[in-house]
C-alpha cells in the first residue's frame, strides 16, 4: 500500500510550533496550485527553534538521503580518473572520459518524465516520488558492481559503458530526490533540509573519494613483483563493491520513509496531452508565474556560482605548482575544508531561517568572490601550509553557506505540480554556464598566471551581487503573476 504523508506546514503549522511562511505558502494535497507569488522573506524565528529544525524527521530523512546522492558522482569522475590513471589509461582519453558527467548537466530533458510518468509496480507500491527513487538507486548500485567486475587495464569499454549507467542512474535520483524534498516541508523549512542534504551529500563526497583510496590500498595483496607495476585490479574491485554496498543507506530510508503529499494526477487523454502537461508545462508555468521576473531570476540561477566553479578547476593544478605534496593537500581539504563546508551549510541555513533567504544569498556572493582573492594572496605569498589551512577553510565556509542559501531559493521558485523538473532545470542552469566558462580557465592561466586569475574570477562574482539585490528588490516590492513590479 502506498504510504502518504504530510509536508511540514501544509495545513499552517510545522512539528514544534513553528510557523510556516505566510508569504509563499504550499497548499494543501487536494488544493491544486495555479499560480505561485513569489517568494516574499520568512519570518525571523529564535535561534533555537531554528537549530531544532535539523532534528526533525524530514531533516534526518534528508541526511541519509543525500548521502547517496553524493556517492556516485565522484566515482565516476575524480576517483574513476585515479584508477585509470593508475591502470595505465592514457591522461587524453581520461579528459574525454570526463563527459560522462554531462549526464548531471542535461538530466532537465528526462526530468518531465521523472515528474509525471509511473514506475509499475513501483509507484504502486511506493509512490511516485519513492519509486523513482528506488529504481535509480538500484541502477546506480547495478553499475558500480559492473564497473568493480570490469578491469579497464584489459577492457575499458565496459568500464564506460557502467560508468554512464552510474551518471544516468544517480542524475535521475538527483530529480527524484530534489522532488522529495521539496514536497517534504513548507518553504519555511527547505534551508534546513538543503543543509542536511548537503551535509549528507558532502559525508558521502569524502567516502567515495578519500574511503575508496583507503579501501583499495588496504585491499592490496603482496606487492607485485615488477616494483613499477602498482595497479592491483582486485583491490579496486573491492573498493567499488563496498561502494556499491554503501547505497544500501538510500535504498533502506527510502523504504522507510512516508511519501510525500502531492497533488494526484489526472489521466492524459492522448499523447499530445501528456507531452504538453509533461513537457510543455513545467516550463510555461515558471515564465506565466514570474513574467517579466523570469529572465531576472534565470540570470541569477545562471551565474550565482560562477566564481566557484572557474576558480576550482585550477585549485588543484595550483596546488602542485605551489610546491604542496599529495599529502599537504589531502590532509588540509578533506579535514579542514569538510569541517568548514558542514559548518558553512549548517550556518547557511540557520541564518536563511533566522534572516531570510535573500539576505543570505547575498552574503553567501559576497564571501564566495572574497573567498577567491584569498587564493591570490596565497599564490604571491607562496608555499605555506598554515595559510592553505586558512585559505581553504575559508573558502569552504564561504561554500558551505553560499550552496545552502541557493538550494533554498531554487526551492522556493518551483511549483509543486512539477517540482522534478523545475528543479532539475534550475539545478542545471546553475552549472552549463561555469562550466564552459571553466573550460577556458588553464589557457588564461598560461597567459596570466594564478594570482591574475583568483581575482578575475573573484570579479566574475561582482556582477552576481546587483542580480541578487534586484531580485531582492522585486521581491521586496510584492512582484508577483499578478502584480508585477
Amino acid at each position: 500500500m502506498q504510504q502518504q504523508g504530510r509536508p511540514w506546514g501544509a495545513h499552517g503549522s510545522a512539528p514544534g510550533g513553528c510557523c510556516h511562511n505566510p508569504g509563499m505558502p504550499l497548499p494543501p494535497a487536494a488544493t491544486p496550485l495555479t499560480d505561485t507569488p513569489a517568494p516574499t522573506p520568512a519570518p525571523r524565528r529564535a535561534w533555537l527553534a531554528a537549530w531544532r529544525a535539523y532534528l526533525e524527521p524530514a531533516s534526518l530523512r534528508m541526511f541519509t538521503l543525500g548521502f547517496s546522492a553524493g556517492l556516485p558522482l565522484l566515482l565516476v569522475l575524480g576517483t574513476l580518473s585515479f584508477w585509470l590513471r593508475e591502470a595505465g589509461i592514457d591522461r587524453t582519453t581520461i579528459g574525454y572520459l570526463s563527459w560522462v558527467g554531462l549526464a548531471y548537466g542535461f538530466k532537465w530533458v528526462w526530468a518531465p518524465l521523472v515528474d509525471r510518468m509511473p514506475v509499475p509496480p513501483l509507484t504502486t507500491l511506493l509512490g511516485r516520488r519513492r519509486g523513482w527513487l528506488l529504481l535509480s538507486q538500484m541502477l546506480v548500485m547495478a553499475g558500480l558492481v559492473g564497473m568493480a567486475f570490469n578491469d579497464p587495464q584489459q577492457s575499458l569499454q565496459p568500464v564506460v559503458w557502467c560508468a554512464l549507467a552510474v551518471a544516468f542512474g544517480s542524475a535521475t535520483q538527483d530529480i527524484a530526490l530534489d522532488a522529495f524534498r521539496i514536497e517534504s516541508a513548507d518553504a519555511d523549512h527547505q534551508a534546513a533540509l538543503a543543509a542536511s542534504y548537503q551535509t549528507g551529500y558532502r559525508l558521502a563526497m569524502i567516502w567515495a573519494g578519500a574511503g575508496v583510496l583507503w579501501l583499495a590500498s588496504r585491499a592490496e595483496t603482496a606487492p607485485l613483483a615488477d616494483a613499477a607495476q602498482t595497479y592491483q585490479h582486485g583491490a579496486w574491485k573491492t573498493a567499488y563493491l563496498v561502494m556499491a554496498a554503501s547505497m544500501l543507506v538510500g535504498v533502506i530510508t527510502v523504504l522507510l520513509s512516508p511519501e510525500p503529499a502531492h497533488l494526484p494526477l489526472l489521466p492524459a487523454r492522448n499523447a499530445a496531452e501528456w507531452l504538453q502537461g509533461a513537457l510543455v508545462e513545467p516550463f510555461a508555468d515558471f515564465l506565466r508565474r514570474y513574467r517579466g521576473q523570469a529572465v531576472l531570476i534565470l540570470a541569477l540561477i545562471a551565474t550565482y556560482r560562477i566564481s566557484d566553479v572557474v576558480m576550482g578547476i585550477m585549485a588543484n593544478p595550483f596546488y602542485v605548482d605551489m610546491g604542496f605534496t599529495k599529502a599537504e593537500v589531502a590532509a588540509v581539504t578533506k579535514v579542514y575544508g569538510v569541517i568548514m563546508t558542514l559548518a558553512g551549510a549548517f550556518l547557511g541555513g540557520a541564518l536563511a531561517m533566522r534572516f531570510g533567504v535573500m539576505r543570505v544569498l547575498m552574503l553567501g556572493a559576497v564571501l564566495s568572490a572574497a573567498s577567491n582573492l584569498l587564493f591570490a594572496w596565497l599564490a604571491g605569498f607562496g608555499h605555506s601550509v598554515t595559510g592553505l589551512i586558512f585559505v581553504v577553510s575559508a573558502d569552504n565556509l564561504a561554500g558551505g553557506i553560499a550552496s545552502a542559501a541557493f538550494i533554498a531559493y531554487l526551492s522556493s521558485l518551483t511549483n509543486v505540480n512539477y517540482s522534478a523538473t523545475q528543479y532539475a532545470l534550475f539545478s542545471s542552469m546553475m552549472l552549463l554556464l561555469p562550466k564552459w566558462v571553466a573550460g577556458f580557465s588553464g589557457r588564461y592561466v598560461d597567459a596570466f598566471g594564478y594570482e591574475q586569475f583568483f581575482v578575475t574570477t573573484a570579479l566574475m562574482g561582482v556582477p552576481v551581487l546587483a542580480l541578487v539585490w534586484l531580485a531582492s528588490r522585486r521581491q521586496a516590492q510584492g512582484a508577483s503573476p499578478e502584480n508585477p513590479a
